[in-house]
């Protein structure tokens, strides 16, 4: 391992460990060691993500469940201080931006360039493949972390995670110059959608959600309407959208936003709720309509980072609360508690 000058790495580390649901506290555990290919990053800023909060509530999410201790969090930034054997391309100092998964690099799915439905991916903070980075280090391999200008904040540079599956959901959808998009959730990963489809051209964005704080700072983002579906139904509106995409996870908003899309529209489902929703299928097939998932992301940051520092997308503007570390267990019931709350960030460092 070749360690920065001046910053000694220490053998242990603070760290929020879940042991069990509702069950998160900080412990000192050991500080891992990169192995080849790999790098030790210093933890400056991670946010908060609704997968986190459910693995928090739950102990389990799509599938995957927590068996013993699992640290959370898979939206980081930091700096880089120490390399594992055979890394030639990054360096100790580096300030990045960490992709959270590491595929293997061989199978069929990566070698289609879709790393992101690799079947042996290791992503931090699923049980069974990583932890994540709620910890003052993290291990990363020199493949997936991207170098970020000073111009880009530590918050923002980890917001790239969340900017990155909007940028995705938009590839999937094929947004163009002039399409009218209709983004059903304003939380952060619908935030950053209505950001990523104005810059891939979209001519109108409309925005619903039933919180009025948010649905006023989507309209600061960029939204050209916004539609609180709690004082009137998404049909009133009378929009006729091009392309749906839905990230508020929730069966009900679902269905009723597929009724609205256009013919020949394209539907990407990005949101994570319920285990199955309910769709029209008379509107798909009459209307030829077009419908997707969405898992994460590839390649994608390059373009994430480009929107921020061009400043196409604003990611600070949705960082609304921080924590310390020792207080992650409140930056992943902020939402509960707070009705402003947009996105919680976590900063080893304090």
């Amino acid at each position: 391992m070749t360690a920065a000058a001046g910053r000694p790495v220490p053998a242990t580390m603070r760290a929020a460990v879940q042991r069990g649901p509702r069950q998160l506290a900080v412990e000192e555990v050991p500080v891992p060691v990169p192995g080849p290919g790999q790098l030790l990053v210093r933890v400056l800023a991670v946010g908060t993500c609704g997968s986190d909060v459910h693995f928090y509530e739950h102990g389990e999410l799509g599938g995957f469940r927590a068996e013993g201790p699992l640290i959370l969090g898979h939206e980081p930034s930091g700096v880089i201080v120490a390399t594992g054997p055979g890394v030639t391309r990054r360096s100790p100092h580096e300030r990045v931006s960490i992709e959270p998964g590491t595929c293997c690099g061989r199978c069929e799915q990566c070698r289609a360039g879709r790393y992101n439905l690799c079947p042996a991916m290791h992503f931090y903070a699923v049980p069974g493949q990583a932890d994540g980075a709620f910890a003052e280090y993290v291990l990363a391999h020199e493949d997936f972390v991207h170098p970020v200008p000073d111009g880009v904040s530590d918050e923002a540079a980890a917001l790239l995670e969340p900017l990155s599956v909007a940028v995705w959901a938009c590839r999937k959808a094929r947004v163009a110059p002039g399409d009218r998009v209709l983004v059903t959730g304003a939380g952060p990963i619908g935030l950053v959608a209505l950001q990523a489809a104005r810059a891939f051209g979209a001519q109108e964005v409309v925005v619903s959600d039933v919180n009025p704080h948010r649905l006023a700072l989507a309209r600061e983002l960029g939204a050209t309407e916004v539609v609180d579906v709690a004082e009137r139904p998404l049909a009133e509106a009378g929009f006729a959208p091009d392309v749906l995409l839905e990230c508020s996870g929730s069966g009900a908003a679902t269905t009723e936003a597929v009724r609205q899309v256009a013919r020949a529209g394209r539907v990407v489902l990005v949101g994570m709720g319920g285990v199955e929703v309910t769709l029209p299928l008379a509107r798909l097939q009459n209307h030829e309509l077009e419908v997707t998932g969405t898992f994460r992301y590839a390649r994608t940051w390059p373009t994430a980072l480009a929107l921020v520092t061009s400043g196409a997308v604003d990611l600070d503007r949705l960082v609304t609360h921080r924590y310390g570390l020792a207080d992650a267990e409140r930056a992943l019931t902020a939402g509960a508690r707070e009705p402003d709350a947009v996105k919680a960030v976590v900063l080893p460092q304090q």
